[in-house]
């Protein structure tokens, strides 16, 4: 088996029950997975109804061509897009496919990205620091590491992935340069920090990455775009589901959508309102869903996951 067959091969979706319970009473129709990875979660909304086509879209080509192969057996009922989620709108328009019924966010990380040494993604496998999930993408993780001012890193840490050693691990990252593998910066973010986060259960060098990863594909900025555009073309009675995994990911999404659930009037507060605000979802659920203890057990990159999930309300009548 090659390494590219063997990665893909432990490509495991996260909540996978979860997100099938959410879209079970959509029924037929287009089901866009915004963040297609592997094709785990694709392949089990596809396999939810028969009748169902699903708009696959990831920035990551080899995310595509891992999905390509997984979602052969469904055919012509999957369109492939290698593009940036964010954009969402503008290709669900140009595939002329209609409203979807559907979308699902996964953000963050996938695992075959995790398990390629050579992407840079992971603490755990010596590598290049790379980290982009687009190739072609000129912000890379050794530009990052190697030539950001020290509170320009401390801030990134601090903001990406509240690293509470944020200080610490900015001045020894500078110390070290130049870092060139992601094991010499895992090993500089060890040293950083003190003698008892090194004895968690985590590596300590998580965060770090984490933070990083997310500067080199400016993934937070992507989110409310993505999101305000899933909510504008999901079909009445159509539903959107998102998972993900730290609290900066998590707060925009909640906030995007309980003001849509609200329906927040824009008038000013002593004038009657002729926005005609009212809202346009209804929440799923009003708290987060987390994976099951066993689930945790069986797949430990699922632990932090957060799962939100709404549906689209037919447009009040005037």
């Amino acid at each position: 088996m090659s390494a590219a067959a063997a990665t893909r091969s432990f490509h495991v979706p996260v909540m996978v029950s979860e997100i099938a319970e959410v879209f079970a009473a959509v029924g037929s129709g287009l089901v866009v997975d915004a963040t297609l990875g592997g094709g785990g979660h694709a392949a089990a909304l596809l396999d939810q109804d028969p009748d169902r086509t699903l708009l696959g879209i990831d920035r990551d080509p080899e995310a595509i061509a891992a999905a390509r192969e997984r979602l052969a057996p469904f055919g012509s009922r999957v369109i492939f897009c290698c593009e940036r989620f964010d954009r969402l709108g503008e290709i669900i328009a140009a595939c002329d496919a209609g409203s979807p019924v559907g979308v699902l966010f996964d953000f963050g990380v996938s695992s075959h990205q995790l398990d390629s040494a050579e992407r840079g993604f992971s603490h755990r496998h010596d590598g290049p620091l790379d980290m982009r999930m687009d190739p072609q993408s000129s912000l890379d993780a050794a530009t990052v590491v190697n030539s950001y001012e020290p509170e320009r890193l401390r801030a990134l840490l601090s903001r990406n992935a509240q690293e509470r050693f944020a200080n610490r691990i900015a001045a020894a990252i500078v110390e070290a340069r130049p870092l060139h593998t992601t094991r010499h910066l895992a090993d500089t973010v060890r040293a950083a920090v003190p003698a008892a986060a090194r004895r968690g259960r985590r590596h300590p060098a998580m965060r770090t990455f984490a933070a990083i990863r997310i500067e080199v594909n400016d993934e937070i900025n992507l989110i409310e775009p993505a999101i305000r555009a899933a909510l504008g073309c999901l079909s009445p009675g159509g539903r959107i589901a998102t998972l993900t995994y730290h609290s900066g990911e998590d707060s925009i999404v909640k906030v995007i959508m309980r003001e849509a659930a609200d329906g927040v009037c824009e008038c000013p507060s002593t004038l009657p309102c002729i926005c005609g605000a009212a809202p346009s979802i209804r929440l799923l659920r009003r708290k987060v869903s987390r994976p099951s203890a066993a689930e945790v057990e069986r797949n430990p990159r699922a632990a932090s996951a957060l799962l939100r999930a709404a549906e689209r309300l037919a447009p009040a009548s005037r």
